[in-house]
């Protein structure tokens, strides 16, 4: 050791933050809303799917309507009574035509709501 005296440096000073923890402005979120209303690349393939799942329903539908539809005049010859075709063509069909009419607008609705919900940026649930 030599006869030096050793110098001390001070403490380096602390500060205390006594105000508001600033809030960090979040990112804006990336938002469907405006990608279909720019007419981007984005925007066309969401409303293409809207449009490919629509087009779906209406198709099970029509293919459910000619089935059903089909049908009656099989059903007509095999009944040869002409009170029984009678029955089955003012009551017995149109349950069938309304639980597909009901089926049919319950998807389109539902598909309109998924969209909705995807392009307000909320998840499907």
């Amino acid at each position: 050791m030599t006869g030096e005296p050793v110098s001390r440096q001070p403490a380096p000073r602390r500060e205390v933050v006594t105000g508001e923890p600033r809030r960090v402005r979040p990112l804006p979120r990336y938002r469907a809303q405006a990608e279909i209303e720019e007419q981007t690349a984005l925007g066309d393939a969401y409303v293409r799917s809207l449009m490919r799942s629509q087009l779906r329903a209406g198709l099970t539908a029509f293919a459910l309507l000619a089935l059903v539809a089909g049908t009656l005049p099989l059903a007509f010859a095999t009944l040869r009574d002409a009170t029984a075709v009678w029955v089955v063509l003012g009551f017995a069909a149109y349950p069938l035509l309304t639980l597909l009419a009901w089926w049919y607008v319950r998807r389109a609705e539902r598909n309109e709501r998924d969209f909705a919900r995807l392009v307000k940026g909320r998840p499907v649930p």
